[in-house]
């Protein structure tokens, strides 16, 4: 089960490979049920990146996807196009929000925001590595 100690867990290794690419984040955690857990903002990130790290994980949540693969979907012609615009515009379809798996099964998700696309998708990544 994703609990605080866990979040926090995925929010240090995060942070690490953030400070390694020399970018600050907003990094969030959510739980099974796109509940808010854990969010940090790292020192100098940006303000505005604080809800957009958090939906980026609750989308993750909500859809089981990470939004790279939404983000893709949702061009025009997409399966998923105009997906943005649902759950009261909460939907993120900018990379850097990964569903969390234990067993096979989705527990949570993770979400960074605060860099480019590359950038919040490698501190994604390294979050959702402590899984």
């Amino acid at each position: 089960m994703l609990n605080l100690a866990l979040a926090r867990t995925l929010i240090a290794a995060a942070e690490q490979k953030a400070r390694e690419i020399g970018q600050p984040m907003n990094i969030a955690v959510v739980d099974a049920g796109g509940n808010l857990i854990a969010h940090v903002r790292m020192d100098g990130a940006w303000i505005g990146s604080i809800d957009i790290s958090i939906n980026k994980a609750f989308t993750s949540r909500a859809f089981d996807i990470s939004t790279k693969d939404l983000g893709e979907n949702s061009q025009p012609g997409g399966q998923f196009y105009g997906i943005h615009t649902s759950n009261h515009g909460r939907v993120m379809i900018f990379v850097g929000g990964i569903p969390l798996k234990q067993g096979g099964v989705v527990v949570g998700a993770i979400g960074v925001s605060g860099g480019s696309g590359e950038q919040d998708q490698a501190v994604a990544e390294a979050g959702a590595a402590g899984m």
